[in-house]
C-alpha cells in the first residue's frame, strides 16, 4: 500500500552546455511551450524554466548571477571551507602543543 502514488526519483542526469543551449533556444523560438519541449525531450519543466532563466541572466536579460560568477562563487566557497578546517586544525595543534610545553 505504501508504494501507491508514489514515483520513484528520477537518477540524476547531467547535460552539456551545448544541449542546454539548444533547448533554450528551442523556448526562445516560441513554436512550442516550455512544457512541451521538457515533455519532448524527457526533462522536467522545471529544469528547462531554470535553463532559460539562467540563459537571460547570462544574456544581460535579467538580473542575478551568471554562470561564470556561479562557478567562481562555488569555488571561492569551497577555498573558504578549506581554509576554516586549516585554521581549526591549526588551533587544536597550537592548544595541543600549549599544553607540552608546561
Amino acid at each position: 500500500m505504501e508504494s501507491m502514488g508514489k514515483k520513484k526519483p528520477r537518477p540524476r542526469r547531467s547535460f552539456t552546455p551545448e544541449v542546454k543551449a539548444e533547448i533554450v533556444e528551442l523556448c526562445r523560438r516560441g513554436d512550442r511551450s516550455v512544457g512541451r519541449i521538457a515533455k519532448d525531450f524527457d526533462l522536467t519543466e522545471t529544469a528547462v524554466r531554470l535553463w532559460v532563466s539562467q540563459a537571460e541572466v547570462d544574456a544581460g536579460e535579467r538580473d542575478g548571477l551568471t554562470s561564470s560568477e556561479r562557478e567562481e562563487l562555488a569555488a571561492l566557497r569551497r577555498e573558504n571551507r578549506r581554509l576554516r578546517e586549516d585554521v581549526e586544525v591549526l588551533k587544536r595543534a597550537t592548544a595541543f602543543f600549549a599544553k607540552e610545553t608546561r
